[in-house]
């Protein structure tokens, strides 16, 4: 597990991260997103050990990361502004993993980069922004380390390479019990890979949930009813957010499903649907209720 508290951090009078706190449980996938700038890079910065931070406590598995060479034997990191040794191809670069991790898989990577179909032997400053995060991306998951962090995980892939990639880290997953930090600026790259999602604005974590408790706490309901909808027929839920057009009012309502279906029937609609929310509309009535734009944070 690792556990951060009361994490402070800042640049000469730029404050980046003013006394976080966050738990990332053994053996999940945590997707942190915030928009560019908000922290997320300075976060697995010092949780690796690349930056030092101004106060506060990172721990993993209860012990400190600061000057750890152990812990740091467990972690890998891909920063966002990906480097290779010049004129490295793949091959080489995975040597080089090799020599510093114990466990490291070089079928893997051969396998991998089949699958991919990146040139082994090629150098990597020949490929694109998107081959070359693939090349990184495939090094780090065959060193079998512990605890795999991420940053703007797959900025540059394209979407058919980007839903492969996922499977391969999802067969990781399975291989081990391996703890995946990712950071996107994008909530749809990391909907449908991640078990709990935290997302930094100002230096702290505004809102942080598991994946299905989003999902399965906040309903989307379009009614229509002989007369106008009078909201105070509706106490007793919680509502978040109500839209009409013409005679259809669209109700975002938080809490359990049937308790609301059983409410909204009572009303006699003349239409009720239920739909489902995407993970960004979950995000921005959220938002809404917390006080916060949504383009704001993201």
């Amino acid at each position: 597990m690792i556990e951060i508290t009361d994490l402070c951090k800042s640049f000469g009078s730029h404050t980046v991260l003013n006394k976080l706190n966050c738990k990332i449980e053994t053996g999940s996938i945590y997707g942190l997103v915030g928009s560019n700038g908000a922290g997320k890079s300075t976060l697995l910065r010092i949780i690796n050990n690349v930056f030092k931070k101004d106060s506060g406590k990172v721990t993993i598995d209860g012990q400190d990361v600061e000057e750890n060479e152990a812990i740091k034997q467990r972690l890998v990191f891909i920063p966002d502004d990906l480097y290779f040794f010049p004129n490295y191809t793949l091959l080489e670069m995975a040597n080089f993993y090799q020599a510093m991790y114990k466990d490291f898989d070089m079928e893997n990577v051969k396998s991998l980069a089949a699958t991919l179909k990146l040139n082994l032997k090629e150098k990597i400053k020949n490929f694109s922004k998107g081959m070359k995060r693939q090349c990184a991306l495939i090094c780090a998951i065959s060193t079998n380390a512990d605890y795999m962090f991420f940053d703007e995980t797959f900025d540059g892939i394209d979407p058919v390479v980007r839903n492969l990639l996922k499977q391969i880290i999802r067969k990781q997953m399975e291989k081990k019990p391996t703890t995946i930090i990712m950071t996107s600026h994008n909530l749809k790259e990391l909907e449908d890979i991640c078990d709990n999602l935290g997302l930094l604005f100002k230096g702290g974590i505004l809102f942080e949930s598991d994946i299905n408790s989003i999902h399965t706490n906040m309903v989307k309901v379009q009614i229509a009813l002989k007369e106008d909808l009078d909201e105070s027929k509706l106490d007793g839920l919680e509502i978040m957010n109500i839209k009409k057009v013409g005679s259809v009012s669209t109700i975002i309502i938080k809490g359990d499903r049937e308790k609301a279906e059983e409410k909204l029937k009572s009303l006699k609609p003349l239409v009720l649907d239920f739909l489902p929310l995407t993970l960004e509309e979950v995000f921005i009535y959220e938002m809404e209720v917390l006080g916060y734009e949504f383009n704001e944070v993201i």
